[in-house]
């Protein structure tokens, strides 16, 4: 089977590539840096000759609703066309589990990513994952000084090897419009998460839990973004994660 891969090289990319080769997968990497751009659509086209499924797992880094929506719905529209022209039969998009009643910052684009996979030509399935493991580590890098601010964050972070083996999974069957959604095997809260990584990483900053304001705030502190009792569920604990070579790739 020949499956394209957007955001190929990402964090849940290069794993994703990484599963479908495995799995003994042709694979397509689609990134600017392999001369395939979801956002102007230049190399789309020539990229999916022949290809059966594509999965995406493309992302922007943002909190603002606008940005966010920009960017996933100008992907997925070059996207889809360039599929349906191609004669692609399968469109994988990941997106984030327990979103739908947070439909701001940067969920607010995930949403409308789903809605134009929904209204598209090509037969697909939306696969909802929980964050990864590596959220936290992106958050602390993003931000300098001996104190780390975390938003309230109930989650259930699963780990991005295992996201990208499940969106194979997902792309190798036929189009189910929702797959189950992929949570990991342990509560958690963001705040611990940081201070567990800065721990082990024998880094010394002070982690302070806010509450942020609006939907978006009360959304993360919900616990909405753990997922339902009917996920599916990761065996990779944070812990565990941390001791692993994908820690120290993230």
């Amino acid at each position: 089977m020949r499956i394209a891969v957007a955001g190929g090289t990402g964090v849940v990319g290069r794993h994703t590539v990484e599963a479908a080769r495995a799995a003994g997968h042709d694979v397509v990497v689609l990134a600017r840096s392999a001369g395939a751009d979801v956002i102007t659509g230049l190399g789309l086209s020539d990229a999916l000759q022949d290809v059966d499924a594509i999965i995406d797992a493309t992302n922007t880094t943002t909190l603002s609703a606008a940005k966010a929506t920009e960017f996933f719905e100008t992907a997925t529209r070059n996207l889809l066309a360039a599929e349906a022209a191609a004669g692609v039969r399968h469109h994988v998009a990941l997106s984030i589990v327990g979103i739908d009643g947070i439909d701001s910052s940067y969920y607010a684009g995930k949403l409308a990513q789903e809605r134009a996979v929904v209204a598209g030509t090509v037969p697909f399935t939306i696969a909802r994952a929980a964050q990864f493991h590596e959220f936290a580590g992106q958050l602390l890098a993003g931000m300098s000084g001996p104190v780390a601010l975390m938003p309230k964050l109930l989650m259930r972070p699963v780990a991005a090897r295992e996201v990208g083996e499940h969106l194979v999974r997902v792309a190798s069957g036929a189009p189910a419009e929702r797959a189950r959604d992929l949570v990991g095997p342990q509560d958690e809260v963001l705040s611990d998460l940081a201070r567990r990584q800065l721990a082990f990483d024998g880094a010394r900053r002070l982690v302070l839990g806010v509450r942020l304001p609006g939907a978006y705030g009360k959304g993360l502190a919900s616990g909405s973004l753990r997922g339902g009792a009917d996920a599916l569920q990761g065996e990779i604990t944070f812990d565990q994660w941390l001791g692993s070579e994908d820690h120290l790739r993230s």
